[in-house]
């Protein structure tokens, strides 16, 4: 058996995106940020608990869509060390880290019931990012509550 047979575990995508050094166990958050699988029309493969470089990681691989910005700032705040790479005609095309925003918009649901976004008045939930000491918080910009646990339960 040569290398790539021991190694390749998800067969390669000829088009697409594959999101690669998902925390371990985030894999299926990720999925739901995206849709999936309702909203693709190609395979997607899943790699749950893969030994990478630096410990286990998950993989998510998408055929034929590429990700939009919103969906890559979702993807950031439960997977800070995610790349994406963009697969064209079986090549990486492209390969970047994800970026936490310092602001988001209409991602996240505010954890205070009582919050004016959690309301039905019309206006969108919005946060600060904060990434002190390595550890991701966000801030509510209407009631100042800080969410910085289980922030994938508090996606919209």
């Amino acid at each position: 058996m040569t290398d790539i047979e021991t190694e390749l575990r998800v067969r390669r995508i000829e088009n697409g995106t594959v999101i690669d050094h998902i925390t371990a166990g985030k894999a299926l958050n990720v999925l739901k940020i995206l849709g999936l699988p309702d909203s693709s029309h190609g395979v997607v493969s899943v790699l749950i608990n893969s030994h990478g470089e630096y410990g286990k990681k998950d993989v998510v691989k998408i055929e034929n869509r590429e990700l939009k910005v919103k969906e890559v700032d979702r993807i950031a705040l439960i997977a800070p060390n995610a790349t994406i790479n963009i697969i064209r005609n079986f090549n990486v095309t492209s390969k970047n880290k994800v970026h936490i925003p310092s602001f988001v918009e209409d991602v996240v649901e505010c954890i205070n019931p009582n919050c004016i976004s959690n309301s039905d008045e019309p206006i969108t939930s919005k946060f600060k990012v904060d990434t002190e000491n390595a550890c991701l918080k966000l801030r509510c910009f209407y009631c100042g509550r800080v969410i910085s646990e289980n922030i994938a339960e508090q996606l919209l």
